[in-house]
């Protein structure tokens, strides 16, 4: 499992107070990267011309997180195929009993003209 930790800013949150909810996806994209490695993220793209895009997106709203908040994002990587990656990503409030946030994201790799792929062979072999 790999956690991320994000704080959550004013400019995070609605007229309501909470984050916002299309927020959740940027933060399930940082940890993401952080997952996957942003030098073998930026290495696949120039090198190899590969890049990742979500496919399929799943997410529960349980309890928003507030302005102040130091959330963690939890992660866990399933390689559905050679075409396909899973992250379960869940956000946890500070003291939390269960995920504030539950998230199934689904990536595929493109070529440069957008093109589906396999995954590589460095993100295949380490999930």
């Amino acid at each position: 499992m790999h956690h991320f930790p994000v704080r959550i800013y004013y400019e995070d949150t609605d007229h309501s107070g909470r984050v916002y909810h299309a927020n959740y996806l940027k933060y399930f994209e940082r940890a993401r990267e952080h997952v996957l490695g942003a030098e073998e993220l930026v290495r696949l793209y120039r090198e190899e011309g590969y890049g990742f895009v979500v496919y399929k997106v799943e997410m529960s709203f349980r309890e928003g997180a507030i302005f102040g908040d130091e959330l963690d994002i939890r992660s866990e990587v399933r390689r559905e195929s050679d075409w396909r990656i899973r992250f379960l990503q869940n956000v946890w409030r500070p003291g939390g009993t269960q995920a504030a946030v539950e998230g199934i994201v689904e990536l595929v790799c493109v070529d440069r003209d957008h093109r589906l792929v396999k995954l590589p062979e460095s993100i295949r072999s380490r999930f």
